[in-house]
């Protein structure tokens, strides 16, 4: 470190010490996963991570780094070999999707995930079938942070923009009210105007009340709106920080952001 630098403009490379300190009061933390889709074959490889009550934080690192791997074992989409995964205190590690969807943990994922036969209310309703009583307050609660799916709600999903998909998947999850939602690379394959969009709605979620968890390649944008960032890097914590520390940290520019400036 330059000693003319402060070292609050720097990340940290993450240490367990500091980690199990910051994640005590943590609403979702992540303790030295082991996870991978084949047998003997590990993705993630003692990842750790945490996120506190209305934090928006995002995971970037290179392609093959494990950052989707993560958010899935998260919600019980990949089998975690070793170590937990808590939720509020509670061990909700390998537990299926439809029981941490009740738990209060939403998940969008990168793909194929809108119903494009359905309308997009038959969409939202899909989205609220663990609470279909409360249809009406949630869907009130989406249409104020995305009025144009309100304003066109009986048209089908199937004939929306990439940009307007991602809204109604988005909308979706947070059909059951969850404390925690989980976005896995919500710009991928939009104009950068959309991915712009992308970044404004999830700020405006978080704004909300939900704590979010974004997974994304567009790093820079990420690190831009993030409270915390994790960079991984062969499915370990390489560094942590603040957005604005990594985004402006040298090694991290140099190692993981490519040509990357500060601004």
């Amino acid at each position: 470190m330059n000693a003319e630098e402060p070292a609050e403009s720097k990340a940290a490379i993450t240490d367990r010490s500091a980690h199990l300190a910051g994640a005590e009061d943590a609403v979702l933390r992540c303790d030295e996963l082991i996870a991978g889709y084949l047998p003997g074959v590990n993705i993630l490889n003692g990842s750790d991570l945490y996120v506190k009550q209305a934090e928006l934080i995002g995971i970037i690192g290179p392609n093959g780094a494990g950052k989707s791997t993560l958010l899935k074992a998260m919600f019980g989409l990949v089998n975690i070999r070793s170590g937990k995964v808590l939720l509020k205190g509670e061990d909700i590690t390998n537990m299926k999707a439809h029981s941490l969807v009740s738990r209060g943990v939403g998940y969008v994922p990168q793909t194929n995930n809108v119903f494009p036969s359905l309308t997009i209310e038959e969409n939202l309703e899909m989205g609220a079938f663990q609470v279909p009583g409360k249809f009406k307050e949630r869907f009130e609660f989406v249409a104020e942070l995305f009025p144009a799916l309100a304003e066109r709600r009986k048209q089908r999903a199937g004939s929306l923009s990439g940009g307007e998909r991602q809204m109604v998947a988005m909308a979706r999850a947070l059909m059951t009210e969850p404390s925690v939602l989980l976005l896995d690379e919500p710009s991928a394959g939009l104009s950068p105007k959309l991915q712009d969009l992308v970044f404004i709605q999830a700020q405006q979620i978080n704004k909300a009340g939900v704590t979010v968890i974004m997974v994304e390649q567009n790093a820079r944008r990420c690190l831009q709106i993030c409270h915390r960032g994790y960079v991984l890097d062969q499915g370990r914590n390489a560094y942590t920080g603040t957005g604005q520390q990594l985004a402006n940290d040298p090694k991290v520019i140099q190692l993981y952001l490519g040509t990357l400036a500060k601004a």
